[in-house]
């Protein structure tokens, strides 16, 4: 029987001029679209190996266009030996506990090990996700969602093979004015005038689950769509994380105090907005952790990742989840792209001594996981830190930092635009290409360069690919049977579970709604 996530069009980039022939097995190749036809680059060879099997490829392709059922299953069988060998699927299954940090990636960074690079890549779609989602366009109606409902989120957007299902949507609001981060419409109606969705919740399916080894629960968010102002709204002093509500016994343990507004803050007048991000999460992963763990059984681990501001988000979840012991006492690790210091010294020991795992992915020219914490940070000598504990600008990072740096991209090009530093999907292909400290960057899973440039002016004009191209076509306008160009109207935006208020109730939550 085939896989239902294992399908035919990964085998697509293959063809691409800008990759290599020989690609590394990816447990969960995505589909990279749209497929764009590029003069191959003078650097790139391909060998008579790589013909062979090229050929061989398309000869498979072509014997199966005859037979539409066994191309069903016999594409799917020849993806699976292609992109996910027994070998790979069988180290998955014992090592997912050393994949998520269970001895703090000792070994696996410098050289990489080819399973986490395959894994970080994998969270960092699903993290890339919650920007391809979003509705920014402020002539929208919907600018602040997403574009695509919960139920067809994935497939919306060219990822039915990724294995998991979206369970619930994230939406955050803030009671402090954030003009560089909230995204408004232009309508004088909007179907919020308080929040902005921020990222969702979602689960692996009983297929991938068996590939895993466990059951995957994914809490992924999305940072700042609008230029790095965001860095000056929100940082401003550290405040005790027991102050709003989380069950930490030490008041010295504080964090950024915008980041867990941001996490915290509620509206009840905005039915996106009566529960806050936290409440929202909380709920969310005890209802799976009851059904997943303690109704059947099964082993589960708990992954957050975020980007930029959602680094932040994805730092304060996952500690929540464990110290409020809403994990049930699973796994509980984060993957974090380009992200910002959190908290002071006292949170990262508490986070720490949790056993808490993160992994920090970071570009060394990218200036946002500098701050906050200019001057003082983990940098410092010891006693200059434990002087300046009481001080509301000493921060410093938690977890093990994973170094890139853009400049050993022979794809990329010299620029000024900070922002191109800090681009998630650049992150991902330096990932791609990264090997160990000193070595030739050479890409391993063949992930297509030219995304890159889908929201960023980052690649060698060489390589012919226009800069921002990812748009909707006719920006969502659609032409109506009397030649009228109009904005479609949605279904009903996702709004909360009904059963939200029962799982907080039984976290011991006060709700008077």
């Amino acid at each position: 029987m085939a896989i239902p996530f294992l399908k035919l069009t990964p085998l697509l980039p293959l063809h691409h001029p800008l990759l290599p022939l020989h690609p590394s097995p990816s447990l969960f190749p995505f589909p990279q679209k749209p497929h764009l036809l590029l003069r191959k680059p003078n650097h790139l060879h391909r060998s008579k190996s790589n013909t062979k099997d090229n050929s061989s490829l398309t000869s498979l392709l072509s014997d199966l266009q005859d037979d539409p059922i066994k191309a069903d299953v016999e594409a799917a069988e020849e993806v699976k030996t292609r992109f996910s060998p027994p070998s790979l699927q069988e180290n998955l299954l014992s090592r997912w506990p050393e994949i998520h940090g269970s001895e703090n990636w000792s070994g696996l960074l410098d050289p990489i090990d080819p399973l986490l690079r395959s894994e970080l890549m994998r969270y960092g779609n699903f993290t890339q996700a919650t920007y391809d989602a979003f509705d920014s366009d402020p002539y929208s109606l919907y600018c602040g969602t997403s574009k695509y409902p919960r139920r067809r989120f994935f497939s919306g957007l060219g990822m039915d093979s990724c294995g998991y299902e979206v369970t619930r949507f994230l939406y955050a609001t803030s009671n402090i004015k954030l003009p560089n981060f909230f995204i408004r419409s232009h309508a004088d109606k909007t179907w919020s005038e308080k929040g902005n969705w921020i990222g969702y919740v979602a689960v692996s399916s009983d297929a991938t689950t068996d590939l895993l080894g466990r059951r995957d629960i994914i809490v992924a968010w999305r940072g700042t769509i609008t230029k790095l102002e965001w860095v000056s709204d929100l940082m401003d002093f550290l405040r005790p994380v027991s102050s709003v509500g989380i069950p930490c016994p030490d008041p010295d343990v504080k964090v950024e105090s915008g980041f867990v507004d941001l996490y915290t803050d509620k509206d009840t007048s905005c039915p996106y907005c009566k529960y806050s991000a936290r409440e929202q999460v909380l709920a969310e992963v005890t209802k799976l952790i009851d059904h997943y763990a303690v109704k059947n059984g099964e082993e589960v681990s708990i992954s957050v990742t975020g980007h930029s501001l959602g680094s932040a988000l994805a730092m304060l979840s996952a500690y929540d989840l464990v110290e409020s012991k809403v994990n049930g006492g699973k796994t509980v690790c984060v993957f974090s792209f380009a992200g910002p210091r959190v908290g002071n010294r006292k949170f990262k020991k508490r986070f720490e001594g949790l056993g808490l795992k993160a992994l920090r992915v970071v570009n060394i020219h990218d200036k946002v996981p500098k701050v906050p914490g200019i001057f003082i940070n983990e940098d410092m000598p010891k006693f200059v830190q434990k002087l300046a504990d009481g001080l509301p600008w000493s921060y410093t990072h938690v977890g093990v930092e994973l170094e890139l740096d853009h400049k050993n991209s022979p794809f990329l090009k010299e620029t000024s635009d900070i922002s191109c530093y800090h681009n998630l999907e650049a992150h991902l292909h330096l990932l791609d290409g990264y090997q160990a400290k000193g070595q030739k960057f050479e890409l391993a899973t063949g992930r297509d360069p030219a995304l890159v440039n889908k929201s960023a002016d980052f690649l060698e004009n060489r390589f012919m690919i226009p800069p921002y191209w990812r748009q909707d076509l006719n920006k969502g306008m659609v032409k109506t049977e009397d030649d009228k160009w109009v904005q479609p109207e949605r279904r009903k935006i996702d709004e909360h579970p009904p059963d939200t208020h029962h799982h907080l109730t039984k976290l011991g939550f006060n709700l008077d709604y």
